[in-house]
């Protein structure tokens, strides 16, 4: 059985104070590298200890600090990839969250939604997103390791689910696998039929609850 675990970053400074995330590159919180912790403990209860692990993240900072204690507690090598990033938003990463809301021109319900113009200078398409994404996806599959950790983002992860389970792109346009911040998202390849499973989406019972 080969395992995807799938870590959506916990709670970052652009949460906190409203900003728009993407590209910004933000950090952890204090909460939020306290919640990291508690990602690596229990990504070490999941995983069998005599089991060798391929630690993937985005380069972006939130991610590899999130990435960190799971490298020290497996004493594996953090793999960077600035595919699995957030989208980027353009000129909007880093300001306050309503500049964007005020300007953003959502994709219609039909007709083109991968390849539509937000209105925002510099930002991907939802195409371009993906893409990237399912290139990062494509770079992990290569890899050798039956146990598997990738660090990415909320939207971006929706994504790696979606090529991990070999829907096609356009597929994308609809489909979306929602997580929340500090949430663990568990793939799954059997070893007979070569099936990919979604086993467990957006896990966040390792996280405590906020006072």
């Amino acid at each position: 059985m080969r395992r995807l675990y799938v870590v959506a970053h916990p709670e970052a400074t652009h949460h906190v104070e409203h900003r728009v995330g993407g590209w910004f590159d933000s950090a952890l919180t204090e909460r939020g590298r306290a919640h990291a912790a508690a990602i690596a403990a229990r990504l070490r209860e999941l995983i069998p200890a005599a089991d060798r692990i391929e630690l993937y993240s985005s380069d972006l900072r939130r991610a590899a600090e999130t990435a960190e204690p799971i490298a020290r507690s497996f004493e594996a090598d953090t793999v960077l990839l600035r595919d699995l990033r957030e989208k980027s938003y353009g000129v909007a990463g880093g300001r306050p969250q309503s500049w964007l809301d005020e300007r953003f021109v959502p994709p219609p319900p039909t007709g083109e939604r991968l390849d539509h113009d937000e209105g925002i200078d510099g930002a991907e398409t939802k195409l371009q997103w993906v893409t990237r994404v399912y290139r990062a996806v494509d770079r992990i599959s290569a890899g050798t390791a039956g146990q598997q950790v990738v660090v990415t983002h909320g939207g971006s992860l929706s994504w790696v689910v979606a090529a991990w389970l070999g829907l096609p792109v356009q597929a994308c346009a609809h489909a979306a696998f929602r997580s929340s911040a500090g949430g663990i998202t568990v793939l799954e390849e059997d070893d007979r039929f070569h099936n990919r499973t979604l086993h467990t989406l957006n896990d966040t019972s390792h996280l405590p609850a906020r006072r």
